[in-house]
């Protein structure tokens, strides 16, 4: 059984109107939420053994202090085609993972989406519904899924949990 583990990128700051989007940083809530998040995979055991995540500075300071509070190394790839990603986009590119437990960071609305149409037969709907209605910053969607990655359509994984940093607080 795979794990896929979708997480978007903690609160961004918006302090400085000059700033591209793609450079704009964690804000002081984003870097409280990030580890909350990280340490919230390691004591349910959720450890990716790879991580996907879009370049953007906010996704990348994400990866960075989730990764701090996971045990060992996890690999992580910056995959560009994940900024701002459509779910059609998202799911080509988990469709080429090659590891059992994965972990994408990214941007909504295209993550949200891509949660709610991935989930099918199986799936919780407590949890769809709760993911349906608001899916925020460091907000983590996770399914289980038999089969290859390659095989992986929308409806086929069963979403099991859906946390937001203000459930763990």
């Amino acid at each position: 059984m795979k794990q896929l583990l979708i997480l978007r990128h903690a609160k961004s700051s918006w302090d400085d109107p000059a700033l591209d989007d793609f450079d704009r940083p964690l804000a002081p809530r984003g870097l409280k939420t990030a580890p909350l998040m990280g340490r919230e995979l390691a004591r349910r055991g959720w450890l990716p053994d790879f991580a996907l995540v879009s370049p953007a500075l906010r996704a990348r300071d994400t990866w960075r202090l989730v990764a701090q509070e996971l045990s060992g190394h996890t690999p992580a790839q910056f995959a560009e085609e994940l900024y701002e990603a459509a779910a059609g986009t998202i799911l080509a590119r988990v469709r080429q993972a090659k590891a059992t437990n994965l972990l994408v960071i990214g941007h909504n609305p295209g993550l949200q989406q891509f949660v709610l149409r991935l989930a099918g037969a199986g799936s919780d709907e407590s949890v769809f519904k709760k993911t349906e209605a608001k899916f925020p910053t460091a907000a983590l969607a996770r399914f289980t899924l038999d089969g290859d990655w390659a095989d992986l359509s929308f409806g086929s994984a069963r979403l099991t949990h859906c946390l937001r940093p203000k459930d763990l607080a």
